[in-house]
């Protein structure tokens, strides 16, 4: 019977192999459950809650060094709330708090440069930063947007808008941005009718936008895409209110911001497209989209010529670009309304509440704006009209000095960057370049708290302090706009002192700085309009 004994069959080299493996398993899992026998649920959330917090905190001290900031963070959401009401007065104190500070929000660390020079080295370290805004920015504009691109992507795109603010596109933009400055000034003049201050800062915001609009895209877009646009337009500035918020939910701000964003760019998209179809009939280009098409078309042209057809070109020969997509063209249009909408609004409540509250100052630009037309208040605009507007140009100049719309400007740092010998940004941090306190740095402007347009005429200390003038940026990612801007805000106050008086009411915040996305009169600016002449000239 022994004989007969049944004998298992040898294991497999595979089952051998594996025993080990399923025995440790089994028993790890079987050690893991009897140590979590008696232990509720609660409890092993709260662990996971602990152990979560203190790796939030520990990553916080870790990431923030030696430079200024809080010793510990809110766990995980960190000063977020902060950034829902954000307040002047804080980022004051945390430009004061020394050259490089930091906060935590959310999933992100925070550096903020405070200085000029260190605020420069962020703007020209395109190795190590590159644009982010903040994380909303990217689903609300696209992360394909031109923007958010760097290296030759980036170069590409801005080879073929740099033609799109010469001096040639300015000219041709000031005849429709005159008829809406017209439109405006009659528009405030009958709100003003009644004699009650109103607040301005929406109607500052609306004349700016219809000018950006019209600009951008000419008579493609409609009368009642402007209307809509202008006036939902805030929603996209509200959602980026909630920084570093990681996600969209239905029905807030950030939602109701992507809405109006897809709208714009669905818009734009068509404008993009009637665009091509009238710079292929050879039409004359009337806005910026027309300019940039064009230019495409030229290149276009210009590779089909042989090389003895290039030899003997004649005329400036065109910049070689790519043809841009519909979409492409609406994202980039997209990003000048994004750039223009909030900074050119907030430059132009403050010009006209500072103007108000200077009469020396607004009789100068009154002086001159006549002076320029030769003695005919009712001359048309035109570029050399403007570049003769020498006074004005200071008074814009130091109004973006005095109120920057621009406060600071965010970065994603790519990878690790030692901003100072001492201290290095981590990878995936975001680092923010700030203009104020180099717009407003005593070394350089005279009593930088006091608003004088003399410092920019010849004499003055300003003009010779570019390093200073952070307004637009600098580097490679420099405003492409700015001389643009500069010409619109010129242009704007120079014909309203021309044809209107308006008068300030102050209050107790009317010297505040409120924040929403740039910085305005903390009670939005309360003002009244008069007709000074006829904005039409009376027939003889």
């Amino acid at each position: 019977m022994d004989s007969m004994a049944y004998n298992p069959p040898a294991a497999s080299a595979v089952e051998s192999a594996e025993q080990p493996i399923q025995t440790l398993i089994g028993g790890g899992f079987g050690a893991v459950s009897k140590s979590l026998e008696g232990v509720s649920t609660w409890q092993i959330v709260l662990t996971i809650l602990v152990l979560s917090i203190t790796y939030d905190q520990v990553k916080y001290i870790w990431n923030k060094g030696s430079i200024a900031g809080p010793a510990f963070k809110i766990p995980f959401m960190g000063p977020f709330m902060e950034s829902v009401d954000p307040k002047f007065s804080k980022y004051l104190e945390k430009w004061n708090s020394g050259p490089l500070s930091c906060v935590s929000v959310f999933h992100k660390f925070v550096v903020i440069a405070s200085t000029r020079d260190l605020a420069r080295k962020v703007f020209n370290s395109p190795m190590y930063v590159n644009p982010c805004v903040v994380d909303i920015a990217k689903k609300i504009l696209r992360p394909t947007n031109w923007v958010f691109l760097d290296g030759k992507q980036h170069v590409d795109y801005r080879k073929g808008l740099n033609g799109l603010f010469n001096r040639k596109a300015l000219a041709g933009y000031l005849p429709k941005q005159e008829e809406i400055y017209d439109h405006y000034f009659k528009r405030w003049i009958e709100l003003s009718k009644d004699g009650k201050p109103r607040q301005y800062m929406g109607e500052f915001r609306d004349i700016n936008c219809a000018v950006s609009l019209r600009t951008f895209c000419g008579r493609y877009i409609t009368d009642e895409a402007v209307a809509d646009i202008s006036e939902n337009y805030y929603k996209i500035t509200a959602a980026l209110e909630l920084v570093n918020f990681p996600i969209i939910l239905p029905y807030t701000k950030t939602w109701y911001g992507k809405k109006c964003a897809d709208y714009v760019l669905e818009e734009f998209s068509k404008c993009a497209k009637m665009s091509k179809i009238a710079m292929e009939k050879r039409e004359e280009p009337q806005c910026t989209m027309d300019y940039w098409v064009k230019s495409m078309i030229d290149s276009r042209e210009y590779e089909k010529l042989s090389a003895e057809e290039k030899e003997d070109y004649k005329g400036p020969k065109p910049m070689v670009i790519r043809t841009f997509s519909d979409i492409e063209i609406a994202m980039t249009i997209f990003t000048f309304l994004f750039a223009s909408q909030d900074a050119s609004s907030s430059a132009s409540t403050w010009q006209f509440q500072i103007l108000a509250d200077r009469p020396d100052i607004l009789a100068k630009v009154r002086e001159e704006q006549l002076r320029v037309r030769d003695g005919d208040p009712y001359k048309r605009l035109d570029i050399d009209m403007v570049d003769k507007m020498v006074y004005t140009r200071a008074v814009v100049k130091e109004q973006l000095r005095y109120r920057p719309p621009v406060l600071m400007v965010p970065y994603e740092v790519k990878k690790a960057f030692n901003v100072t010998p001492e201290y290095r940004v981590p990878k995936g941090a975001m680092i923010i370049p700030t203009t104020y306190p180099a717009l407003h740095d005593p070394e350089v402007y005279v009593d930088p708290e006091s608003f004088n347009p003399d410092r920019w005429l010849e004499g003055g200390e300003a003009e010779a302090a570019t390093k200073n003038w952070l307004v637009f940026g600098t580097g490679p990612h420099v405003c492409l706009g700015q001389h643009y801007a500069i010409m619109n805000f010129m242009s704007m106050i120079g014909k309203a002192a021309m044809f209107l008086d308006w008068e300030h009411m102050p209050t107790p915040l009317s010297e505040e700085i409120k924040v929403f996305a740039t910085i305005f009169p903390q009670d939005d600016c309360y003002l009244t309009f008069k007709e000074r002449m006829p904005l039409e000239k009376p027939s003889s």
